[in-house]
């Protein structure tokens, strides 16, 4: 027998699919009404994202991340699983680095947002703001496990992440990245193991979304060779 094989993505998930969803049911019903503030949030720096109001955009989704590490994370995540407590700390650090941004902003692209790469982050943004939700509310009667932006973790780094491609660059393009990539890498293998039909859903996404990061480097690559030329 070759060692490892009888091992599975299931054993790595210290829960159930049902005691999952139910963690995401206790944070719809605890912060309701809260989800529409937090969705008209997040449109509001979508729209200040496109005309270029960079540095107030991450003003305000830098206390949604803190939000998300404590309620979620610190309160009801960690009760399932051990890792929730290192995750809500890179949350923190998340929220934290947004918050930098929007003090300095040192590595925001000031270009106009109708580039490639920045269609892109729009369609990724949409889909953690109104695809998600719509997703839940499909799927669940009631709506309690609609996943939103600035409740739950995946519409939350889903968003982030598109609107990241779409502010930033350089170095900073890709810090402000990593977090909400990896929790969606994370979040879709631990749903997929879980037989959860939105896995898919996710993993497709963050691969668009790498795609988007690589194509936004190239983009940025292009103009300075441009620049450089003219000069």
């Amino acid at each position: 027998m070759i060692f490892g094989s009888s091992y599975s993505l299931q054993d790595f998930v210290p829960f159930t699919a049902d005691i999952y969803f139910r963690l995401l049911e206790r944070m719809g019903e605890t912060y309701w009404p809260l989800h529409l503030i937090t969705i008209v949030l997040g449109m509001v720096a979508l729209w200040l994202v496109l005309k270029q109001r960079l540095r107030l955009a991450c003003l305000l989704i830098a206390p949604v991340w803190l939000f998300v590490a404590v309620a979620f994370f610190m309160r009801l995540y960690a009760e399932l699983n051990w890792a929730g407590g290192y995750i809500a700390f890179a949350f923190l650090l998340q929220s934290a680095l947004l918050l930098f941004l929007a003090l300095t902003g040192i590595g925001l692209d000031d270009r106009s947002a109708k580039s490639h790469a920045s269609i892109v982050g729009t369609f990724i943004a949409l889909a953690g703001l109104i695809g998600l939700p719509v997703i839940g509310l499909l799927s669940d009667g009631s709506g309690l496990r609609a996943e939103v932006f600035g409740i739950h973790a995946d519409p939350t780094s889903m968003t982030t992440l598109g609107l990241a491609i779409m502010i930033s660059r350089g170095w900073l393009l890709w810090c402000i990245s990593l977090i909400p990539a990896l929790w969606l890498l994370y979040s879709g293998l631990t749903l997929w193991a879980l037989g959860a039909p939105s896995a898919k859903l996710l993993l497709v996404v963050l691969f668009i979304a790498l795609t988007g990061l690589f194509w936004k480097q190239l983009e940025l690559s292009m103009l300075k060779h441009e620049s450089h030329d003219q000069n």
